[in-house]
């Protein structure tokens, strides 16, 4: 029997990660790797509700994606506003809710923040692959978690930058 393999994505980290590269990432393309490398059916796909991105929202749900939305808030930097929008408990409570529907699951980051849910999810058999934004750059805390790791870097860059 085949296994449920589900992906959960933070995409800002994803976003910044492969930004910071120099590049921008065809979402499109990743989702297709997702699949067809990974194995995986099901895509959660955490991002910040920003007014204005509702075309955006559209075309990654029409690409497969299942968006779960985190409310934004602006910050004032002196006279720049930064949007903040962390998505970091959503990931870990769905990654929970759905945990009896997948056999594996893929995890998308670079942020330490993960370190407790990718060791719960290894200790219990179900961490697939942790896929890295940036190879330059991520937490010390993910070294541990090195054999499951995959890495954003020039050799995906071909497949998955937006034209």
């Amino acid at each position: 029997m085949k296994q449920k393999v589900y992906a959960f994505i933070d995409s800002q980290n994803l976003n910044l990660g492969v930004r910071a590269q120099g590049w921008k990432l065809d979402f499109k393309e990743f989702k297709v790797y997702l699949t067809d490398k990974l194995g995986v059916s099901k895509c959660y796909l955490f991002i910040g509700m920003v007014p204005g991105n509702e075309k955006l929202y559209r075309i990654l749900q029409e690409y497969g994606y299942t968006l779960i939305f985190k409310p934004t808030l602006e910050i004032r930097d002196g006279s720049e506003a930064v949007v903040k929008g962390n998505v970091d408990a959503e990931l870990v409570l769905h990654s929970m809710i759905q945990f009896k529907n997948y056999d594996k699951a893929v995890i998308i980051t670079g942020d330490g923040d993960f370190h407790c849910l990718l060791e719960y999810l290894e200790n219990q058999g179900k961490l697939g692959s942790l896929i890295i934004p940036n190879p330059h750059k991520y937490s010390s805390l993910l070294r541990r978690f090195r054999s499951y790791s995959l890495f954003i870097d020039k050799e995906m860059r071909g497949r998955l930058q937006q034209k």
